[in-house]
């Protein structure tokens, strides 16, 4: 009787991405800090509105504004001619996004340029427009594509160049911080492989509306008291400017 064997496929270009993600994030020595967040009232004041924000608009904007305040949030590492320091003038988050393209599950880096400066309104059409918008009209889904079908070592060089050469170019192609969660699946992922200097996610809402807010850090760039002084800062930001927005959204609806 013959034995049953497997078989041998190759990589997407999409999934060769992901390697090429993983072969840098594991050059970053990542630490994390957490913070139980009591978001009881947004949650009740986001539930009271006619159109929800996505937890994505939400805390994007948040962070936003936390690293709109604290410059080294925005700050990246960079290794050669020398290693430096690089602070790029305003925010560009990385939200990852799940799609599906020819029967195959990718994750879409969709970046958002200022999102403190974004309406929660307009952040969440951001969101949605990277939903559901066709793949092939998204310039980050092209941009993606084309880079997974290069030739393997010059995919990796080109990325490695703007990863630790061009301060500006890493921050437009890469962004200067990132939020990623799988709770839409019912699940929470414990420990996130950093590439960014900062990257949150968080687990699922408890019945009173708490949640664990993570934060990965570079440890290159920032030290873990300024982490929690950061996710602390996140805290505050959301029970006040995001929980004032969320009211006032629902107050103009009913104007």
């Amino acid at each position: 009787m013959s034995k049953s064997v497997g078989r041998s496929y190759a990589l997407t270009p999409f999934r060769r991405m992901v390697v090429e993600l993983m072969h840098f994030c594991s050059k970053v020595p990542g630490c994390s800090v957490d913070r139980r967040l009591h978001l009881g009232e947004l949650l009740a004041a986001r539930n009271a509105c006619f159109a929800k924000p996505s937890w994505y608009a939400i805390f994007a904007k948040a962070y936003g504004i936390v690293a709109r305040d604290t410059p080294i949030l925005r700050t990246s590492y960079m290794t050669f001619p020398w290693a430096r320091l690089y602070e790029h003038p305003f925010n560009i988050v990385t939200l990852n996004i799940e799609r599906e393209w020819h029967g195959e599950k990718v994750i879409l880096q969709a970046h958002v340029r200022r999102p403190e400066c974004r309406t929660l309104a307009a952040m969440d059409d951001k969101v949605r427009y990277y939903k559901n918008a066709p793949l092939e009209s998204i310039k980050a889904f092209r941009n993606t594509l084309r880079m997974g079908k290069l030739f393997g070592p010059l995919r990796r060089f080109m990325m490695w160049g703007t990863l630790n050469l061009f301060g500006r170019r890493r921050c437009h192609n890469f962004g200067t911080f990132s939020i990623t969660s799988v709770a839409s699946a019912g699940a929470g992922l414990l420990y996130v492989t950093p590439l960014l200097t900062t990257t949150l996610h968080h687990s699922l809402f408890d019945e009173h509306g708490n949640l664990e807010m993570r934060i990965i850090f570079d440890h290159r760039v920032l030290d873990g008291a300024t982490a929690a002084r950061a996710v602390a800062d996140f805290d505050e930001v959301l029970r006040r400017e995001i929980l004032t927005e969320l009211r006032s959204m629902r107050a103009t609806l009913a104007a």
